[in-house]
């Protein structure tokens, strides 16, 4: 068997799981789920008839690279939206199958295992597929706490030379997963800067980019920052979205990477061994997805609504932010949040993923510690009501 799978740790809801084993949920309080960032709002009509309609593509193999009416319109829409004046839909994009396989499997092609100790970053809290595709792709994952200190920014002065030497891979999600913070265009050029110098790729997750809460800001892209700062060709970056959020077709495995050309051919290579083409029909209903944008802002409209309605709620009960975008709540806890989780579910049937579970021990400290996750993707009453029920426990714990 691979060594490398004993690095691996388990994942979340793994250890959700084990947290709540043996325990008895309140049967006075239905039972609501915050815990997974699963969205919950309803499949648009268009794209559930798009699948239907195609649904005879079954009948032959689908290409690696995708139609060339896919890749077509998600180059159109990467150019409306973050103001770019071309992409290559031959060269610059690549269909996947949801934005996580592609993250796990870009390691695999990035990172040069002949060399001394190879290192790839990630920021701390993080997505977890990021730390075992390094271990699984044969590099060691170093980490950048990202706090409260400084509005979740990423620090790279907490990394020493010798660790941005050996860097071949970062990763880098934006909005972020669990803060919700945006990186800003200081952040890019200083982590752009640092690409030039040590030569390592970015890996940019953007799967939260399109929930957002002011219409007139949408989320800086990494594209759109590359190309502000004259970065032709976009060197040594790739950029990971998803329909899953956006279009709330998680089950549908459907997103892209785009980029650096160079690099996006060897991806390509690898993933004609690696066998992970799209279905002929989710591909056609992909298509008519990037073409749409009032579902998006009808999406966008309906988590505003959740979220004002729980800010609203939160007040004066507990330390908690309005983020910049996705669909989180990173709330700090009076109590270990491991200990506030599992009484959480146990006294009002509540489940929330506690912060410690998203990040690593680095320097000594935890970032996720005394912190917990809220995904607020269920039904706005479900929200407000789970956030009461919060905010009792809250008031126990003061007593």
């Amino acid at each position: 068997m691979n060594p490398n799978l004993n690095q691996l740790q388990p994942y979340p809801f793994q250890k959700l799981h084990k947290l709540f084993a043996g325990l008895m949920p309140n049967k006075d309080c239905n039972r609501i789920d915050l815990h997974i960032g699963e969205p919950k709002h309803a499949t648009p009509d268009f794209i559930s008839q798009a699948l239907v309609d195609n649904i005879q593509g079954l009948a032959r193999y689908p290409t690696t690279h995708g139609s060339n009416q896919l890749r077509d319109s998600i180059a159109t829409w990467l150019m409306q939206r973050y103001n770019l004046p071309s992409i290559n839909s031959d060269t610059e994009v690549i269909p996947v199958n949801g934005s996580r396989e592609a993250l796990f499997s870009f390691a695999q092609v990035v990172i040069d295992r002949s060399a001394t100790q190879p290192v790839v970053v990630c920021p701390n809290p993080f997505y977890q597929i990021y730390e075992g595709a390094a271990f699984l792709a044969g590099a060691t994952p170093s980490f950048i706490n990202t706090l409260p200190s400084n509005n979740f920014s990423l620090d790279y002065s907490q990394l020493s030379n010798d660790i941005w030497s050996r860097t071949q891979l970062i990763y880098v999600c934006s909005p972020s997963n669990p803060t919700g913070s945006v990186m800003s265009m200081d952040e890019w050029q200083q982590l752009f800067e640092l690409s030039d110098r040590y030569g390592f790729v970015i890996a940019a997750d953007e799967c939260y980019s399109e929930i957002y809460f002011d219409e007139t800001r949408p989320p800086l892209g990494a594209l759109e920052a590359a190309h502000r700062l004259g970065r032709d060709g976009f060197p040594r970056l790739v950029v990971f979205s998803s329909l899953s959020k956006r279009s709330n077709v998680p089950g549908m495995r459907s997103g892209f990477v785009a980029g650096d050309a160079a690099i996006l051919e060897k991806f390509l290579l690898y993933r004609t061994y690696h066998g992970c083409t799209m279905n002929p029909a989710v591909q056609a209903a992909s298509m008519v997805a990037w073409q749409d944008e009032s579902h998006v802002v009808e999406n966008r409209r309906l988590y505003l609504e959740k979220f004002t309605a729980a800010m609203e709620s939160f007040a004066g009960a507990m330390p908690v932010s309005m983020p910049e975008a996705a669909f989180y709540l990173w709330v700090k806890t009076p109590i270990s949040d491991v200990d506030f989780t599992r009484r959480l579910r146990r006294d009002y049937n509540v489940t929330v993923l506690p912060g410690s579970y998203l990040a690593r021990d680095v320097d000594g400290v935890n970032p996720g510690e005394n912190f917990i996750r809220i995904a607020l993707v269920a039904s706005p009453d479900e929200c407000l009501e789970a956030i009461a029920r919060i905010k009792n426990l809250v008031i126990e714990l003061s007593d």
